[in-house]
């Protein structure tokens, strides 16, 4: 899967919270079905959990810069919430 794409045709079609105090915010109120964190997140329980509860974590090999960049924003994304895919496969993300 090209993870650029997906993560654009979930941001067009579908429902994501970007930003930490957004995707923590949506992951507590288990509003989220996969969090996606960047390798220079901040929160320490985000950047080495595989899960928070029953959501599960992607861990992005890039930085915030990278992640902004391939969601085609200008702005550096050190976490984000998937809360509905739309038409994009980014729950089948291995988070292993």
């Amino acid at each position: 899967m090209d993870l650029a794409h997906a993560l654009k045709v979930a941001l067009d079609t579908g429902t994501v919270r970007i930003g930490l105090t957004q995707t923590l915010e949506a992951a507590d109120a288990k509003k989220a079905r996969l969090v996606i964190v960047a390798s220079s997140c901040p929160d320490p329980r985000l950047a080495k959990e595989r899960a928070i509860g029953r959501i599960p974590i992607y861990h992005y090999d890039g930085t915030a810069v990278e992640l902004g960049q391939a969601c085609g924003r200008p702005h550096p994304i050190s976490a984000m919430a998937v809360i509905d895919p739309g038409s994009s496969a980014i729950l089948s993300l291995e988070t292993s």
